[in-house]
C-alpha cells in the first residue's frame, strides 16, 4: 500500500510539472507574439517553438474552413436541387394541363365548326361525365339537363356523326342511349344516290362495338364502303346525320334479308364532348313530281283541265237553251193584243 501511494504521488508531481512547463512555454510564446518581450534571442526561440503550433493551428483552420465551405456548398446545392425538383414538377403539371387544354380546345373547335356548318340545328355542347358500369358502352351521362333545354328523345351528335338520343333528363344531367345499345333503333338509308336503300340500325349484342343495319332486302343495292345516314323517319333523328360505314354484308338466318355490319362514325371509346340537338330547322321537302306514265296512257293535265272547264260550260249553256223557247210563246199574245188594239 505504501509503495502504491508513493507512485501515485510521484505521478501527480510529474503531471503538475508537465502542466507548469506547458503553461510557461505557452505564456512565453503568447507574450512574445504580442510583443511584450523584445529580446531577440527569446523572440527567435519563441518563434522556433511556436512554429509547429502555428502550422498546426493554420492547418486546422484551413481544414475547418474547407469543411465548412463544403458543407455550406452541399447545403446550398441540396436546397437548389430541391427547388429545381419542385420547379420541374410544376412545369410537368403545367405541361400536362396545357396538353389537356389543347386537346379539349381541339374538340370544342371541332364542335364549334360543326355548329356553324349545321346552321339548321340548335346545339347545346355537353361533356361526358359518366358511363354505366354494367353497360359502359351503351349509356353515358352528360352534364347538361332540362335547365339547359335538354329533354328526352333529343338526338345527340358529334362533329363526326350520330351518338344516340336522350332517354332521361334531370335539371343538370341527362342520360344518353348510344346507337350501340341493342335496345335502340335508328331509321337509316344508304347515302349513295343510286341506292337510297332504307333500313334500321340497332346495336348488336354479339358485337358491342359495331352496330348493324337490318331489314335490308336481299337484292337491295348496298355495298361495302357505303355511308349510312339517318332517314328522318320517326321524327326523333333529323335526316342526314352520318351513322357509319358499311364494313361487311351477310344474310340473316332465313336468307331473305341482308344484314350490314357498320363501322360507327363516332369513336365511342374516346367520347368526351358531345352536342345535343335541341331544335331543328330542316329545309322543307321538295315538291312532289309527277311519276312517269306508261306509254299509251299519258294524260295532259292542261288538256284535262280545259276539257273539264268546257264540260262545265256546256252544261250551263244547255240549261239556258232549254229555257229560251218559252219566251216567244209568252210574247206572241202580247203582239196579237197590240195588233188588235191597233
Amino acid at each position: 500500500m505504501g509503495t502504491r501511494l508513493r507512485r501515485d504521488k510521484n505521478d501527480n508531481r510529474r503531471t503538475w510539472a508537465l502542466v507548469f512547463v506547458f503553461l510557461s512555454v505557452f505564456c512565453i510564446i503568447f507574450f512574445a507574439a504580442q510583443g511584450r518581450f523584445q529580446t531577440p534571442v527569446l523572440g527567435k526561440t519563441a518563434s522556433t517553438i511556436a512554429a509547429p503550433f502555428q502550422k498546426a493551428v493554420s492547418w486546422v483552420g484551413d481544414q475547418l474552413n474547407f469543411v465548412t465551405s463544403n458543407i455550406w456548398e452541399i447545403v446550398t446545392m441540396h436546397q437548389q436541387n430541391k427547388m429545381l425538383r419542385n420547379e420541374v414538377d410544376q412545369l410537368r403539371i403545367q405541361n400536362l394541363q396545357a396538353s389537356e387544354y389543347a386537346a379539349e380546345n381541339a374538340r370544342l373547335r371541332a364542335l364549334l365548326g360543326y355548329k356553324q356548318a349545321a346552321s339548321q340545328f340548335d346545339l347545346v355542347a355537353a361533356r361526358v361525365i359518366g358511363r354505366e358500369a354494367d353497360s359502359w358502352s351503351h349509356i353515358i351521362t352528360i352534364d347538361r339537363g332540362t335547365a339547359d333545354g335538354v329533354h328526352e328523345n333529343m338526338a345527340v351528335v358529334t362533329e363526326k356523326g350520330l351518338v344516340g338520343h336522350v332517354v332521361e333528363a334531370g335539371p343538370n344531367y341527362a342520360k344518353v342511349q348510344l346507337i350501340l345499345d341493342p335496345r335502340s333503333s335508328v331509321g337509316t338509308l344508304v347515302q349513295r344516290a343510286e341506292s337510297r336503300v332504307v333500313g334500321i340500325v340497332e346495336g348488336d349484342p354479339a358485337n358491342p362495338t359495331m352496330p348493324r343495319m337490318v331489314n335490308v332486302p336481299k337484292n337491295a343495292d348496298i355495298q361495302e364502303g357505303d355511308i349510312i345516314v339517318t332517314s328522318g323517319f320517326g321524327g326523333m333523328y333529323p335526316k342526314g346525320l352520318v351513322v357509319g360505314l358499311v364494313s361487311s354484308l351477310e344474310n340473316d338466318e332465313a336468307g331473305l334479308l341482308k344484314i350490314a355490319l357498320l363501322e360507327p362514325a363516332v369513336d365511342f371509346q374516346k367520347l368526351e364532348d358531345v352536342a345535343v340537338i335541341v331544335a331543328s330547322r330542316e329545309a322543307p321537302p321538295e315538291p312532289l313530281k309527277t311519276p312517269p306514265q306508261t306509254p299509251g296512257t299519258e294524260t295532259d293535265p292542261v288538256a284535262e283541265a280545259k276539257a273539264q272547264q268546257e264540260a262545265a260550260n256546256g252544261t250551263a249553256d244547255g240549261g239556258d237553251a232549254g229555257a229560251a223557247p218559252a219566251a216567244p210563246a209568252a210574247q206572241a199574245p202580247a203582239g196579237a193584243q197590240a195588233g188588235g188594239a191597233q
